[in-house]
């Protein structure tokens, strides 16, 4: 967004609007006096960028040959052999429809990463907010910034991670970033600094999401904003969009075609773009270990 052509927006009114970690996005945060471990500020970061984990309460649930709770010990055991600065998973934490059980398994398959570095979780189309934001909530947790979204804005070195919420209905393809969300958004945007942005969320753009077309209204005049990050689709690829680069995360869980890997991402930042290297744990290994280099928009 230019200067020219963002209106003003007075710090009441953004503070009114909310700055503070919401809900439902949650950071799992280190225990106090492990900071050490990930310093707060670095010229580069290295960071494991998750989707579509899929994990049910049933640990021998599968899809399509395919079983999501050994995919995902698999990826946290290559996360916690090298360990990285944090961890994003950006949605469909649970297999279908969300569920307690489900959230407390994910929950203990992240503590002992979390112990050591902080994990931002978001939500997809097969998470129910209720049922995520009891079970992932904690006293870190200090309001909502947008009633009934779930957000989180994080600095990691050299980069600024804004995580939105996009579940429109609990296992329902479309998304919704919605209009209260996308104040807070252009709001937020305006008010803080030139650190290079990255946003986050679950649904694909230009493709699952019903309000595209607003949200990059916001998005695409924004400079500091470089990359968008989504998941949703089950595919590996990296576009570009008028400069910005877009992310789409592979799943955990499964693939829907075998062309497609099963795996994560692991993103080395810093404040001229990044390097995203996929790690496949299943499905189409062809591409395991492949580098993709971007510069950010200037």
């Amino acid at each position: 967004m230019s200067d020219g052509s963002q209106r003003h927006v007075s710090r009441r009114r953004f503070l009114s609007l909310g700055l503070a970690l919401a809900g439902g996005v949650v950071a799992m945060k280190p225990r106090p006096g492990r900071a050490q471990d990930a310093p707060d500020r670095k010229d580069m970061v290295r960071w494991a960028f998750l989707s579509d984990t899929h994990i049910a309460a049933d640990p021998d649930n599968h899809f399509r040959g395919f079983y999501p709770h050994r995919n995902f010990r698999a990826v946290l055991s290559q996360i916690d052999s090298n360990l990285p600065d944090g961890m994003v998973i950006t949605g469909d934490i649970s297999r279908s429809r969300g569920g307690l059980d489900a959230y407390a398994t994910v929950q203990s398959m992240l503590t002992p990463l979390a112990e050591k570095r902080p994990i931002y979780l978001g939500v997809g189309n097969h998470d129910n907010r209720r049922d995520f934001v009891t079970a992932f909530e904690n006293s870190d947790d200090s309001g909502e910034a947008v009633k009934d979204k779930h957000i989180v804005t994080a600095m990691a070195g050299p980069v600024r991670m804004i995580i939105l919420d996009s579940l429109l209905y609990t296992n329902v393809f479309g998304g919704m970033i919605g209009r209260e969300q996308r104040t807070w958004l252009e709001t937020y945007l305006h008010v803080c600094d030139d650190t290079p942005t990255i946003v986050f969320l679950h649904h694909t753009p230009r493709a699952d999401l019903l309000d595209n077309r607003r949200l990059f209204e916001i998005l695409t005049p924004c400079q500091k904003v470089k990359a968008v990050v989504f998941g949703h689709s089950h595919k590996y690829e990296i576009l570009e969009s008028d400069g910005l680069k877009l992310i789409n995360l592979p799943a955990v869980g499964y693939n829907f075609t075998n062309a497609q890997p099963v795996g994560w991402v692991e993103a080395r930042l810093t404040g001229a773009g990044g390097e995203f290297v996929l790690h496949a744990v299943g499905g189409n290994p062809k591409k395991d270990g492949r580098t993709t280099m971007v510069r950010w928009r200037a």
